[in-house]
């Protein structure tokens, strides 16, 4: 799904996705990814939702975000929450949805200028 330029066009916005892959600023991506608004998307060593440890959430908290947006892959799944644990500690919301409705919430939140951070699983198939 294309999605339309909007006045935030000096931050990492969602441009597009599809089940593939996502374009941050109309370029795309097609391995899990850590946006946020004001820094350049950051590779994000995950291969798959089974695969989440506590590290991978502790890079996300080294990034200082106020609120995550996890996106799951093609249906949303629900983390245990002692993966989250550091990002709890400092009180930061981690929101779980498919990877559509995440990259749909992303850019509502950044727009309003939200320190927010999308944290993107894309599945590569191994095969």
């Amino acid at each position: 799904m294309k999605l339309h330029a909007t006045s935030t066009q000096q931050y990492q916005t969602v441009t597009a996705y599809d089940e593939h892959g996502v374009e941050i600023n109309a370029v795309q991506f097609r391995s899990s990814l850590v946006v946020m608004p004001e820094m350049a998307p950051v590779d994000w060593p995950v291969t798959s939702f089974d695969a989440l440890t506590s590290e991978d959430f502790k890079r996300i908290d080294a990034l200082s975000p106020d609120v995550v947006i996890l996106g799951t892959g093609a249906r949303q799944r629900f983390i245990h929450p002692k993966l989250i644990v550091s990002l709890n500690a400092r009180r930061v919301g981690v929101e779980t949805m498919d990877n559509q409705a995440a990259c749909r919430t992303y850019n509502i939140l950044m727009a309003e200028g939200r320190k927010v951070a999308l944290a993107l699983i894309l599945e590569t198939s191994q095969g």
